[in-house]
């Protein structure tokens, strides 16, 4: 596990939001996942997904749904309580000594920007969990919801952030550059974790829960 981290940084984002705290010596990669109750392969397929630059859907039926799940709303409580709001404080520290009316404008687009996150991922707490958590245990929908609802909604979140980061570097003139490039670094690297996070929806959380659909739906 070890060398999985020093050689992908990143992977730290992922082994903690499967439940994974450091200080796990020379294990092995599944001793680490046996002893945090983490199934190993649903661990492995994500890590695999995130480390292949030719992202594709992938239907792997020893994917375990609850360990999926599980590392989507840990990612879900990073993001909204952890991440965002520091991104924020070091923004608005970057940026006070700035004018008012600039000041302003750029943390109300970052707030607008958070909460359009809020809300997607709100979603997906109160309505796409739970009707997957009903279709595990064998139950269909009365409302006739199916996941591809979700995959049609589901546009890239980190697009508002994008353009937060156009107009940062293309029209504040910053007192302090080290503080304001320290500040976009964060963005930038928030930026590329949510299109991660987006993609372990897209291309595994999503095929996984319609291949339970048609088993499920098919018995009907």
């Amino acid at each position: 596990m070890s060398d999985l981290i020093c050689e992908n940084y990143q992977m730290l984002l992922v082994m903690s939001r499967f439940g994974i705290a450091l200080g796990f010596g020379e294990q092995s990669i599944g001793e680490v996942c046996r002893n945090n109750h983490v199934d190993a392969p649903t661990f492995l397929t994500v890590v695999n997904m995130l480390t292949d630059d030719d992202r594709r859907e992938i239907t792997d039926a020893s994917i375990s749904i609850v360990s999926l799940v599980s590392y989507l709303r840990n990612a879900h409580i990073y993001f909204l309580d952890f991440r965002l709001p520091a991104i924020r404080n070091k923004l608005f520290e970057a940026i006070v000594s700035g004018s008012s009316d600039v000041i302003v404008a750029i943390i109300r687009y970052y707030d607008e920007y958070a909460a359009e996150v809020r809300k997607h991922m709100q979603y997906e707490e109160n309505t796409v969990f739970p009707y997957v958590e009903a279709l595990m245990n064998g139950k269909t929908d009365a409302r006739n919801y199916r996941i591809e609802i979700f995959s049609r909604q589901h546009e890239q979140i980190d697009a508002k952030l994008s353009e937060l980061k156009d107009i940062i570097i293309k029209y504040y003139p910053a007192n302090s550059t080290n503080e304001l490039n320290s500040v976009l670094f964060d963005i930038f690297t928030c930026s590329l974790d949510l299109a991660s996070h987006n993609d372990v929806e897209n291309y595994l959380f999503v095929p996984a829960i319609k291949a339970i659909e048609k088993t499920v739906y098919a018995g009907e």
